[in-house]
């Protein structure tokens, strides 16, 4: 009984002496993460069709994505696009739609301008990763990470997938970038 009551009791001690984790979170130094400094060499891969579709969804993303050209969709992405973001409606035509409403057309970069971590491939599924800069209820600077999953067939994005939540409000990722 003794052990018992004194191990709650430095527990309860331990608890007041250790900040909550609600309290830490807002003492932790909000670093963003490490960027890509090549963006190019992300590309690369000794699997020359694992470099293909890198090189698919790197270029999508820089001219339908970043630069606002949903003319050039059909380039890059299948008629039967299959949608797991809850805002937009599957096809690619309802992918034109949301990219034309939310977002000006741009100048295609030859890099992107998204804080890009990195790029994955593994099979026929791409992944591209970003640092999303946002602010906290109080106004306060914090990041976390976005990313995009798309999957190739025949040549061309047939599905994607990231985590948008139902009722937000529709973006323009080119508005999360790091000043």
């Amino acid at each position: 009984m003794r052990i018992r009551f004194a191990a709650l009791a430095a527990l309860a001690m331990a608890s007041i002496a250790t900040p909550s984790i609600a309290e830490e979170s807002k003492q932790v130094n909000m670093t963003p993460p490490t960027l890509a400094k090549d963006q190019h060499a992300l590309l690369t891969s000794d699997d020359p069709q694992l470099a293909a579709n890198k090189q698919l969804v790197y270029d999508m993303y820089r001219t339908v994505l970043q630069a606002g050209q949903a003319d050039k969709a059909k380039e890059f992405i299948r008629e039967d696009y299959i949608q797991h973001n809850p805002t937009v409606v599957s096809g690619r035509a309802a992918l034109e739609e949301y990219v034309s409403s939310t977002r000006p057309v741009r100048e295609v970069k030859d890099t992107l301008e998204l804080p890009l971590v990195t790029i994955l491939a593994e099979r026929d599924l791409v992944s591209v990763v970003f640092v999303r800069p946002e602010k906290d209820a109080e106004g306060n600077d914090y990041y976390s990470t976005w990313f995009d999953l798309f999957r190739i067939e025949d040549g061309k994005i047939a599905e994607h997938w990231d985590p948008m939540l139902r009722g937000e409000a529709p973006i323009d990722p080119n508005d999360k970038q790091i000043d």
